[in-house]
């Protein structure tokens, strides 16, 4: 069974700080955000998930990512 690797947790961890409720809020990674961050939405960008390269707007892809990283994070709060 794989473990998610840094990457992965880094790209979770920022579908889930998009507001799922509101489509017109969008974010962007400043140049000052921590290096693993701003290369994580990078990432995101590059497989389609975000429509910028420093965060913007998700893609319908995005939405459905984020959808299932949010869900899977509530059911595992305490």
């Amino acid at each position: 069974m794989a473990d998610f690797n840094n990457d992965q947790l880094d790209e979770i961890h920022c579908l889930n700080l998009f507001d799922l409720n509101n489509t017109q809020v969008g974010l962007k990674v400043h140049h000052t955000a921590k290096p693993e961050i701003i290369a994580a939405m990078k990432r995101l960008f590059v497989k389609g998930l975000v429509d910028q390269d420093d965060g913007g707007y998700l893609t319908p892809l995005g939405r459905e990512a984020a959808e299932f990283a949010q869900g899977l994070l509530s059911i595992l709060r305490p």
